[in-house]
């Protein structure tokens, strides 16, 4: 059973944005089985990578299309945005150094930030974008 399943009470009504919240969720749930199965460091440290690069490449492109629509709430979006990826380095590199290991409790943070982020936050930008025909 996967550790986040992708329903669609989490869709934002926007393909390409729907389309990375699946590819991150699909990420933390291998990040989750790799921790779950005992995967060493290296393993772990690679999938983690995966994740904040993707995470970081999809909050550029949300940004750069709230830019291009002028979407009202790009300031809020960018502020959570940067300290999520401040979090996520932080523990990655924290985990580099083996002063912090993957547990329920770092997974928990994350699938609990990109659940509030996406049902709260994203949900937000669904309709402002599909008017100006973005879906």
């Amino acid at each position: 059973m996967p550790f986040m399943t992708w329903t669609d009470k989490l869709s934002v009504g926007v393909k390409v944005f729907d389309d990375d919240h699946k590819k991150l969720i699909g990420t933390l749930n291998q990040l989750n089985d790799g921790m779950k199965a005992g995967h060493g460091k290296e393993v772990l440290e690679k999938v983690l990578a995966e994740l904040v690069d993707y995470t970081k490449f999809h909050f550029a492109r949300e940004e750069e299309t709230f830019a291009k629509t002028g979407y009202p709430e790009a300031a809020t979006q960018k502020k959570q945005h940067a300290e999520l990826v401040k979090r996520v380095l932080e523990m990655q590199a924290r985990f580099k150094k083996g002063e912090l290991t993957l547990s329920l409790e770092v997974m928990d943070f994350l699938k609990d930030w990109l659940i509030n982020h996406i049902q709260g936050t994203d949900k937000k930008y669904g309709p402002f974008l599909n008017a100006k025909g973005i879906l």
